[in-house]
């Protein structure tokens, strides 16, 4: 009996096509109407704070931004996330193909899939490019995945790696790419800055209803929430690397960015770290940006432009922003194991299992 056809598909976030500001107000929309983004009830008020509201509001100032980030190109997403499947092929070879797709906007979910299913693809890996759990990112992308996947590769069986916000190899790659950052000069400070997240996904997404927010250090005390807890899920990769890179207790905190105004986020905040820290005599700050496994608009205009601009201005001396995995050897590398593991027959853990179960649980709620 002949062994069934199997391949990879990686997911990432997404860009709009161009920064001209049709293109943004296009993609934004697309991004903006998920409702695991913008979870307001009733969804017609969602879609018309959406369309009408913020799109049309904050499209301009986007483009501008993008237009900061833009290469010859594209969007450095996309032409990552490109560099990453080609280098995947070459290193799992002609007998398990890659396909890239983004959840908001080019190459769709929908397009990609149709592709796989006319490819004859018996079996597929779905690899979401995030680290860590959250609905309004690693829960989309496989929700709409397994969507989309019912009306045109219905033939095709999905397994999904589950978030690796503390896998070994995951920690070990993330220190191998910033070694070198971390060896350029002396640091008063390492901050690790995070996309940030309502406080309400993160009570929303808390199987047990009764810890995340709840129970004292919640981050740190056991908990099965933890499957669905961003928040948790940060603090993991945080200490597991500054274990492995050697960072001094006392000098390393965690931050989110990337805030919306009108309810209470995840903090402290980015960017009132970048003022507070200079203060504090931490002049000279590297930064890491874990969330992201490629450098897009979030790192490079928000940390590396504007964050920058904060921080130096507040005070600081210097900063230094470490580049996210990207299309590094070292971040191939641990594609290409979980890929040959899967491929050889390995089975997702109970962890893994209880984090899927409690996702399409939400999703049929």
């Amino acid at each position: 009996m002949s062994s069934p056809k199997r391949a990879v598909l990686l997911v990432n976030l997404g860009s709009p096509d161009s920064t001209d500001v049709p293109d943004v107000k296009k993609y934004l929309r697309e991004f903006l109407g998920d409702e695991r983004v913008i979870d307001l009830r009733p969804r017609w008020a969602a879609k018309f704070l959406v369309n009408c509201i913020i799109a049309p509001t904050r499209a301009p100032k986007s483009a501008e931004a993008y237009k900061e980030v833009w290469k010859p190109e594209g969007s450095p997403l996309i032409i990552t996330s490109m560099s990453v499947q080609k280098k995947l092929v070459a290193a799992l070879g002609p007998d398990l193909p890659v396909f890239l797709a983004m959840r908001y906007g080019t190459p769709s979910i929908a397009s990609v899939l149709q592709a796989i299913a006319a490819a004859g693809i018996e079996e597929l890996l779905l690899i979401p490019q995030y680290p860590h759990y959250a609905m309004s990112s690693w829960e989309t992308v496989v929700v709409k995945v397994y969507e989309e996947a019912k009306l045109h590769a219905p033939a095709t069986r999905i397994d999904c790696v589950q978030p690796f916000y503390e896998d070994a190899d995951y920690i070990e790659a993330l220190h191998e790419v910033s070694r070198p950052h971390l060896d350029q000069a002396p640091y008063d400070h390492v901050l690790f800055s995070y996309h940030g997240i309502p406080e309400r996904h993160l009570r929303k997404a808390d199987s047990s209803k009764g810890h995340c927010m709840i129970t004292p250090n919640c981050c740190d005390t056991c908990s099965a929430a933890h499957a669905t807890c961003y928040k948790a899920q940060c603090v993991k990769t945080t200490q597991a690397f500054v274990r492995r890179a050697g960072i001094p207790d006392g000098k390393w905190s965690i931050s989110f960015q990337s805030r919306i105004a009108g309810e209470p986020w995840l903090s402290p905040y980015t960017d009132h770290e970048f003022q507070r820290l200079p203060k504090e005599g931490k002049k000279r700050l590297v930064v890491f940006t874990p969330a992201f496994v490629a450098d897009c608009l979030e790192t490079l205009e928000e940390i590396e432009g504007e964050g920058k601009e904060d921080f130096l201005q507040a005070g600081g001396e210097h900063f230094h922003h470490v580049p996210c995995l990207n299309d590094s050897s070292a971040y191939i590398e641990f594609l290409r194991a979980r890929a040959r593991r899967w491929a050889e027959g390995e089975k997702p853990t109970a962890t893994q299992r209880a984090a899927a179960a409690a996702t399409f649980a939400r999703k049929q709620a």
